[in-house]
């Protein structure tokens, strides 16, 4: 009886243990996943100011600036190349260099990023304060900049382009920012790089006169019909008819074309709409 007692209990601690296949596979899987979305570590850049410091060896401190051929002059280690090295990367060069000379038995260096000259990227166009920004981390996305940039301002439109170099080529992206705040949207989320070139375009603007209340110039939201701009117009005068709108159009030959649209017709950028007074 008591064998019987140890076999069954054997059986179920092995039951316990006991990972299916499937559920194997799909852990592993999880973990590397789980790794990519792990942010990544800064890279010095050309211009950056950082401080180096040896602990209990403050003879060793220097504050200096990256060259732009990503180079240091260190005491007793010379020219030190440190840029494109991450922050950790950087000390261990540094504590390696001074413990293979003979200098410090077991260093302990610490690498502080001042300021970001090094990896920077232009933000242009309809946005709140253009300028140029630093990278800051090395996984700064699309919506990271933007928000540095204080936001799209009023006349700004709904998509925005991405110009750099990936892979020793030629990179443009067009955003469409609404899309982004969709499910599944944080993946169109771009990751920038330095150098990289954000534009954020100008509204697209319809224009309206004639017989409408509001003449002029109009926001042309996105998918507007013939007849939300009229009522984004104000509406008609008293005088005014439906009958005889006219849409004056540039064509992609860049002639101007007439076109006699349906109300529920959408809108082009720079249409001009065009409403007749009644003969009656």
């Amino acid at each position: 009886m008591g064998r019987l007692v140890s076999f069954l209990v054997a059986l179920f601690a092995a039951a316990l243990l006991f990972v299916p296949p499937a559920q194997a596979q799909q852990a592993p899987q999880a973990q590397r996943a789980g790794a990519a979305t792990l942010p990544t570590e800064y890279r010095l850049g050309s211009g950056d100011a950082i401080r180096i410091s040896v602990f209990q060896a403050p003879e060793f401190t220097l504050e200096t600036r990256i060259t732009e051929a990503g180079i240091v002059t260190y005491p007793l280690l010379g020219s030190v190349r440190l840029g494109g090295q991450t922050l950790t990367a950087a000390e261990q060069l540094i504590a390696d260099g001074l413990r293979n000379g003979n200098f410090i038995r077991n260093p302990q260096v610490t690498i502080v990023l001042l300021q970001v000259r090094g990896n920077q990227v232009n933000v242009l166009g309809q946005v709140n304060r253009p300028g140029r920004y630093p990278l800051d981390v090395a996984d700064m996305r699309l919506t990271d900049l933007l928000a540095l940039a204080g936001g799209t301002s009023a006349a700004g439109a709904d998509s925005v382009v991405v110009t750099g170099v990936r892979d020793g080529q030629p990179f443009r992206a067009e955003i469409d920012l609404p899309a982004l705040f969709s499910p599944g949207g944080g993946q169109k989320d771009v990751l920038i790089l330095n150098g990289d070139n954000i534009w954020v375009e100008r509204q697209p603007v319809a224009y309206i006169y004639g017989e409408v209340q509001r003449p002029g110039p109009m926001r042309l939201e996105r998918e507007m019909t013939l007849m939300q701009a009229l009522a984004t117009g104000g509406g008609l005068t008293p005088r005014g008819t439906e009958k005889g709108i006219r849409v004056h159009r540039k064509g992609a030959d860049g002639a101007l074309q007439v076109i006699e649209p349906k109300m529920d017709d959408r809108l082009r950028n720079g249409d001009v709409v065009y409403v007749r007074e009644s003969l009656f």
